[in-house]
């Protein structure tokens, strides 16, 4: 998948009576190594203020108001003290700004065979008074895994990735619509949740009825530009041996309705009625469809699961990789820290081994098979993986919800839809966390390890509750 790049705001620090030429030098090496990760820099010239450093309150204007210029550009900002840096200034400019973005505090070491008054830093205590004045002013922060690294390490470069994670879920949620197609299906009660909660922090979430997605395809016809494009599409992306053109073409024209109804009403990622009255009403599952939408970083969610979408979002902006929806699903033998994980399914071409269009075997047995053809059928693959699930607390009026580590395995299982064995650490205690504060069977799920970007994003940015699963040192 292609990589956005990342945009910074720059905060240099500096305080006079320490060698400021280390503000010259630090402004040099944190430009260098954020074009060396494909990241852009927003940070004054050394025509702007002494050195391109923030120190005294002009220079903090002066700040502010090029971050506010590049708003619409910057993702976070990173505070860097090359020496103790003047607390206030740092501070200033971030408020003045206006930005309410994520921020990381870095701050370089000394050396302890040269720590002369002509090179020493001080950064160690520097970032001390950095963090107790960004608490004094209410803006939330990040730190890096150590408490000094020097932008050239490698702690610094995976810090780096891992904050640019926090920046896309935090930039990406921010005014997130979400499309609600068709009505939960009534035998979930577990897929409630509080559209009012969502809209406090910020997310949308637009309906429309399943009627009127059918009464749209009604009207469009078999040639249609848009159903005949999808049907390529659909052709391109799965093997259809053994599927009707008639079921097929059905699928397009639901795949091409829903692009023009989230296009028009600027949809970010969907929730779907997939069953039964797609399967009874309209004669296919809505499976494949779904799937290219995940495949594509458009998450969509069965069963109308909006916080569970929601959920496939925050890893999709983290990983920038396709997410999926999954039921923790089954033991796997008598390992108890692996389990079955498993959806019908729509999961994206992206978790795929190999995968082929086939029918859905669950509710076959009720509609009839010939009105379930469109499911995404193949064995997950083996790699890394996150898990996240985030919904609304209605009684508490809160988002809240888990997140962590684990993978998936080569391990056999013969089973239909699309299925893996995941392999999660400590996964007993993390399934009596699930039932004990009652949260849902679906879990989104992305092949990549993004679970502490995940985390501070919930907690730091967004205010939610969010559980770390193993427990994290910080």
């Amino acid at each position: 998948m292609s990589q956005r790049t990342m945009t910074f705001g720059v905060v240099v620090g500096n305080r006079g009576f320490f060698p400021d030429h280390l503000a010259k030098t630090g402004r040099d090496e944190i430009i260098s190594v954020l074009e060396a990760a494909g990241a852009k820099a927003i940070v004054l010239t050394p025509e702007e203020s002494k050195y391109g450093a923030v120190e005294t309150y002009e220079e903090s204007q002066r700040c502010a108001a090029l971050f506010k210029k590049h708003a619409d550009e910057i993702d976070g900002i990173i505070i860097t003290l090359p020496n103790f840096g003047e607390e206030r200034g740092i501070v200033d400019a971030i408020r003045l700004s206006g930005l309410r973005v994520p921020v990381l505090v870095q701050a370089t070491p000394d050396r302890s065979d040269n720590m002369t008054i002509a090179v020493r830093r001080d950064s160690f205590c520097g970032k001390m008074s950095a963090c107790n004045n960004l608490m004094q002013y209410g803006i939330p922060y990040s730190l890096t895994t150590l408490h000094t690294e020097a932008l050239s390490s490698p702690e610094f470069k995976a810090d780096l990735e891992w904050f640019s994670a926090v920046c896309r879920i935090v930039k990406g949620l921010k005014n997130l619509r979400i499309g609600a197609i068709g009505a939960r299906p009534t035998a979930f009660n577990t897929v409630r949740y509080s559209e009012r909660i969502l809209e406090t922090s910020g997310i949308t979430v637009e309906t429309i009825d399943l009627s009127e997605i059918f009464g749209r395809i009604e009207r469009m016809k078999d040639y249609d530009d848009a159903a005949q494009a999808k049907l390529a599409q659909i052709k391109a992306y799965v093997s259809t041996a053994g599927i009707s053109e008639e079921g097929l073409l059905k699928q397009a024209k639901l795949g091409a309705v829903i692009d023009q109804w989230t296009h028009a009403s600027h949809i970010d990622v969907t929730a779907l009625q997939c069953w039964t009255s797609m399967e009874e009403f309209f004669g296919v599952v809505p499976c494949t469809v779904m799937s290219m939408l995940s495949n594509a970083l458009l998450s969509s969610a069965c069963e109308v699961d909006v916080p569970g979408v929601l959920s496939m979002h925050m890893l999709a902006l983290a990983s920038q990789a396709p997410s999926a929806l999954l039921d923790w699903n089954n033991n796997y033998g008598s390992d108890p820290n692996k389990c079955v994980c498993f959806h019908c399914s729509n999961l994206p071409k992206h978790f795929f081994k190999d995968v082929r269009m086939d029918f859905q075997e669950i509710i076959a047995g009720t509609v009839g098979k010939a009105n379930t053809f469109g499911t995404c059928v193949g064995r997950v693959k083996a790699g890394a993986m996150t898990y996240a699930r985030y919904s609304t607390d209605d009684r508490r009026g809160v988002v809240r919800g888990y997140t962590g580590p684990g993978k998936f395995t080569d391990d056999p299982l013969e089973t239909f839809g699309g299925a893996g064995v995941a392999e999660i650490p400590q996964l007993q205690k993390l399934l009596k966390y699930i039932c004990r504060e009652g949260f849902e069977h679906h879990v989104a799920a992305n092949f990549s390890d993004v679970s502490k970007s995940i985390h501070e994003a919930a907690v730091r940015y967004l205010g939610w509750e969010s559980h770390y699963h193993p427990e994290l040192e910080d």
